[in-house]
């Protein structure tokens, strides 16, 4: 793998601490080339922990309660907590709440204070923290939380904290305008003159929807988060959005990555069904930058097999995608430039030698960078590898597709 990410959903800060050891020693000591994203909580409706479970199943007509009451170690049956206060009084009888955009399903059936009963309607696992919506009358329902700010309290804590620690990307969830962006960006730069640590906007609302072209041009980089984003907007417009803000990054020069239930259905089993092998390379032949996995390799029984497999299945689309272009003798299409960036000329001069690379059937383009290897980005969609040289030692890392 490229990158490790660090969801601060989940786990305390020592505790991610403990993760972010072992990838720079095995970078320092082994001369792996493995960057860390951090992921930001955002003021997303959730669910707490299962009593100390990694997850639980709710069956058809069972009945749960979800309460804003913290719970200490005793954990009522069938019983969840929900990170809202307000939750109890937005919800009302009859509305549909739904976990993980959809995996499980339950009805409002009562309120009794803090506490919602609900009855299960689409049986399923649940996970903890999963991300939780509440539909009424079939259509979403804004939480009050939706007014609070992008970066919460805690976001900034946990900003620090990966700015310490040195992490390579920041991952901002549920971002709502550019400005969010420019503001993290202006403090991490104000904290540390030397830190490198790139800001990528997760698109995963009808917020970002609304403001995407500004929101990708002010990031560093962005991702598709299908997952939110599909709770949000119809199923059926999902895979078009996917290929409108992958367009849009290509025309921008921002790198994109594409994440959530690539390859889902390897937690359980060992081998993934064919729709996610299409769906994986269908986000390769829109020339996504990156795939990324969450519960395939954060809680599933074969995370070193899902990885195999997405690596395996990239590479055998990319390989196919080249041959075919080169059996048309049609070259690899590069996107053209944005007028408003400010790296213009770094750009162009990058956007040459794709052309070159690409017409001399090249296999490999050699890039000196003083960051993080923004110019090199262009290049990656039409050579098989990259090198970069960086400006500093703890920076350098070898780019391969």
């Amino acid at each position: 793998m490229n990158v490790a990410r660090l969801n601060m959903c989940h786990g305390t800060r020592e505790w991610n601490r403990t993760v972010i050891e072992p990838v720079g020693w095995l970078n320092e000591v082994k001369g792996f080339a493995v960057l860390i994203m951090m992921d930001t909580e955002g003021s997303e409706v959730h669910m707490g922990d299962l009593g100390g479970l990694t997850s639980a199943k709710a069956e058809d007509g069972d009945i749960w309660t979800f309460s804003v009451r913290a719970f200490d170690s005793h954990h009522p049956e069938c019983t969840i907590s929900v990170n809202y206060d307000g939750f109890a009084e937005d919800v009302k009888v009859g509305d549909e709440l739904l976990f993980d955009g959809g995996m499980v399903r339950f009805e409002v059936i009562d309120k009794i204070g803090p506490d919602v009963k609900c009855r299960c309607t689409d049986s399923g696992l649940l996970l903890p923290c999963a991300n939780l919506t509440f539909w009424r009358n079939g259509s979403l329902v804004q939480a009050r939380n939706a007014m609070l700010p992008t970066i919460s309290s805690k976001d900034w804590l946990d900003i620090d904290f990966g700015i310490s620690e040195g992490v390579d990307f920041i991952a901002v969830s549920f971002v709502k305008s550019a400005e969010v962006i420019k503001q993290l960006q202006s403090y991490i730069a104000a904290r540390s003159c030397e830190s490198n640590v790139a800001v990528i906007a997760k698109i995963e609302s009808f917020d970002s929807l609304k403001n995407l072209e500004e929101i990708i041009q002010a990031s560093d980089r962005a991702m598709v988060a299908r997952g939110d984003l599909g709770t949000q907007v119809p199923l059926e417009e999902v895979p078009s959005i996917q290929e409108k803000i992958i367009r849009l990054c290509r025309q921008l020069n921002k790198p994109v990555i594409v994440a959530s239930q690539l390859i889902e259905s390897m937690i359980e089993y060992p081998t993934p069904t064919r729709a996610e092998v299409a769906d994986v390379s269908e986000a390769v032949k829109q020339q996504a930058d990156g795939l990324m996995l969450s519960g395939e390799s954060a809680m599933g029984q074969y995370p070193e097999k899902a990885l195999a497999v997405l690596r395996s299945v990239s590479l055998r689309i990319e390989k196919w995608w080249r041959e075919e272009k080169e059996k048309h003798n049609d070259n690899v299409e590069l996107p053209d430039i944005a007028s408003t960036s400010l790296e213009s000329v770094s750009k162009e001069i990058c956007h040459a030698a794709a052309k070159m690379a690409n017409k001399s059937e090249a296999d490999a383009i050699f890039v000196y960078t003083k960051k993080t290897g923004q110019m090199a980005t262009l290049s990656c969609h039409v050579v098989d590898q990259i090198v970069q040289f960086l400006h500093s030692q703890k920076d350098h890392h070898h780019r391969g597709r």
